[in-house]
């Protein structure tokens, strides 16, 4: 049995709320191990996410963890949201540096992912389960390859229990980058983070912002299918799940999608893995 996770983001209006709570009764019959909450592409505000947490635990009955960005806030501000997701009964977080929130010029007292981790476990101990990201295709903004093994590798030093990486459509790429970080003596859980394809110009303009390759024979495919929305949807949910299955028979640990508080792409993807999860 392949566990599954699912990552949403807080809504800011009453129809984005509608839609996350729509997505999140449908999901749940997939039985998720955890979900997770961001806290807003390009360092956008974190006020919202504490309520989604708090909605997707009271509301859904979800085990949800709050994305967690040491940017731009001080210790003693993180040390309140920390308390806050305690009271909550948050036993799993998602540590991460994050974007500095715009028109904020200060770093924040912690400046990078692994002083945030340090942190928490200075502050609870072993109370949280903390992911961390990564990234099998390279971070963005790292001086190389091997840079960006070694601050990994700092971040699980520090005290983290797992990671989940930026998503990808080259399978070759997870299996490399955990073989690599073997290698520096992490031994940590790996999770893939799986990116269903809803909308491929949304997705090329994420890919391009977060350094993910989308394999050019992927984008020829869609383009061929020119404004066949059914063709479309039915090819992106097979290669997804054609993903999905090489990586768990190479022994991914479980699955982490990132659903854009969407059901259906998710669903579909799920649909064509129903066999293989319940192996």
């Amino acid at each position: 049995m392949t566990p599954i996770s699912f990552e949403f983001y807080p809504p800011k209006t009453d129809e984005q709320r509608t839609l996350l709570d729509r997505s999140a009764s449908k999901l749940k019959a997939h039985a998720p191990e955890y979900v997770s909450c961001t806290f807003g592409a390009g360092g956008s505000t974190l006020a919202y996410t504490s309520d989604t947490v708090r909605r997707l635990r009271q509301e859904h009955g979800f085990d949800a963890a709050p994305h967690i960005s040491c940017m731009g806030g001080s210790r003693e501000e993180i040390r309140e949201l920390l308390l806050l997701y305690r009271a909550l009964g948050c036993r799993r977080l998602v540590a991460l540096r994050g974007d500095l929130p715009s028109g904020m010029a200060r770093m924040g007292d912690l400046r990078y992912a692994s002083d945030l981790i340090a942190f928490i476990r200075a502050e609870h101990g072993d109370h949280f389960h903390i992911e961390v990201g990564c990234y099998p295709e390279v971070h963005p903004q790292a001086e190389d390859a091997l840079a960006d093994l070694r601050h990994f590798k700092t971040k699980v030093d520090a005290g983290a229990n797992g990671a989940i990486t930026q998503y990808f459509y080259n399978p070759d790429a997870y299996f490399r980058f955990v073989d690599d970080v073997r290698k520096l003596g992490v031994s940590v859980p790996v999770v893939p983070g799986i990116m269903p394809i809803s909308n491929f110009s949304q997705l090329k303009r994420f890919s391009d912002a977060c350094g993910a390759e989308i394999p050019r024979w992927i984008g020829k495919r869609m383009q061929a299918l020119g404004d066949d929305v059914e063709g479309i949807r039915e090819f992106a949910a097979d290669v997804v799940a054609g993903l999905c299955s090489r990586l768990i028979e190479g022994g991914a640990p479980s699955l982490h999608f990132y659903t854009l508080n969407l059901a259906k792409p998710t669903q579909a993807v799920l649909a064509r893995l129903k066999d293989r999860l319940a192996d």
